[in-house]
């Protein structure tokens, strides 16, 4: 059944699926409501967090060895999300409890490092999903008057190959995927997810650690590998081009020392304020190479050449011709550390360390020096 909500992207309308714990509850009351009426349910409904209907008919659902099994496809609408097409499984069976069990099986991931949802070893089925699941066989069990107890056990086909295409490995979740869900709604092209990994990982590196190393990607993580500066005992998190969204993560979980290493091609976008260094929000990398550059004494020719530049290792050989490269990048780092400043406030230490795959390590700010002679 067409899942038919969108929402606008530019100038196009993208159609929002469901997630991995709205299927999760869906397969459950569908398999809860067999095991407990003999009767396979044609369509199933619920209600998500954010209010939106959601109706499917299930893949699967029948009766297997005294228990009731209950498939739901997953439907990511036009989100481009590794999960999409995937059947979550609800399995029901009485027990002789009074209350009702979840966990997982086949398919879904097991917590393996604290500071996630779930406590370790618990299965990686997060809080709202559990009681979405929760919900959805209660509210069966009081329709049938059933008092007993039930376990109910969620799987995923194909699910411990999908997670190792996402962040489960990382974060510490393994043998499948997570599910997941705040609002029960997948909404495409939605960064929120990518935001709220990088800020579950900061967590966790803040449980062991007053210091934070940030940096956009793999260039950086072979930087810091290259300068060595990642095996002195400082966690690392990658934050791809949510600088911004990172810095206020750390600053609030109270990370003292915080050093964001990365790209000349990056962090330039820095020297202006911008803290989504994506290029679809904004670029500015020439016309901040041009400012900073005529404020040092750049002629016009200069200007011109950096503003018809394509990339910023070509800013850096212009500048570096013009005998400018030195005072350029003395001038970027200082309103580099200026905004980083203002990001993060008075919470903590901030610095930064800019590099070219072509010229190396380019400058370190001042904080940035004192923290890494200290560690």
């Amino acid at each position: 059944m067409s899942f038919d909500h969108s929402i606008r992207s530019g100038q196009r309308l993208l159609r929002c699926g469901y997630t991995t714990g709205t299927c999760a509850a869906l397969a459950a009351q569908g398999a809860a409501r067999l095991l407990l009426t003999g009767q396979v349910p044609q369509e199933i409904t619920l209600l998500t967090p954010k209010g939106w209907e959601v109706s499917v008919r299930p893949d699967l659902c029948r009766m297997q060895q005294g228990a009731a099994v209950c498939s739901v496809r997953k439907d990511a609408g036009d989100d481009a999300d590794v999960t999409d097409g995937l059947p979550v499984t609800a399995t029901v069976t009485r027990t002789d409890a009074t209350d009702i069990v979840i966990d997982g099986g086949k398919g879904v991931g097991r917590v393996t490092k604290p500071g996630l949802d779930q406590p370790v070893g618990a299965a990686a089925i997060n809080h709202v999903p559990r009681q979405m699941i929760w919900q959805q066989v209660k509210d069966v069990c009081r329709e049938t008057g059933y008092n007993g107890g039930l376990s109910v056990i969620i799987s995923v086909e194909g699910g411990e190959e999908a997670a190792r295409r996402t962040f489960n490995p990382q974060l510490g979740v393994e043998g499948g995927l997570s599910i997941l869900g705040t609002s029960g709604i997948v909404e495409p092209m939605s960064e929120q997810a990518i935001v709220d990994t990088i800020a579950l990982e900061i967590h966790q590196q803040a449980a062991v650690s007053r210091q934070l190393i940030l940096t956009p990607g793999n260039y950086g993580m072979d930087f810091l590998h290259g300068q060595g500066w990642d095996r002195r005992g400082v966690p690392v998190v990658k934050c791809s081009n949510f600088l911004g969204e990172a810095l206020d993560c750390a600053a609030m979980e109270g990370t003292e020392q915080l050093l964001l290493v990365g790209h000349i091609g990056k962090l330039v976008k820095v020297a202006g304020g911008i803290m989504n260094t994506h290029s679809r929000y904004a670029d500015c990398r020439t016309e901040l190479f041009c400012a900073h550059a005529a404020m040092c004494g750049a002629g016009t020719a200069v200007c011109r050449a950096l503003m018809e530049a394509a990339t910023a290792d070509a800013c850096l050989e212009i500048l570096n011709e013009a005998g400018l490269g030195d005072a350029v990048m003395d001038s970027l780092l200082s309103a580099i550390q200026q905004h980083l400043e203002h990001r993060v406030g008075n919470r903590c230490q901030v610095g930064a360390a800019v590099f070219s795959n072509q010229f190396g390590l380019l400058g370190i700010t001042p904080p940035a020096k004192e923290m890494l002679q200290q560690w």
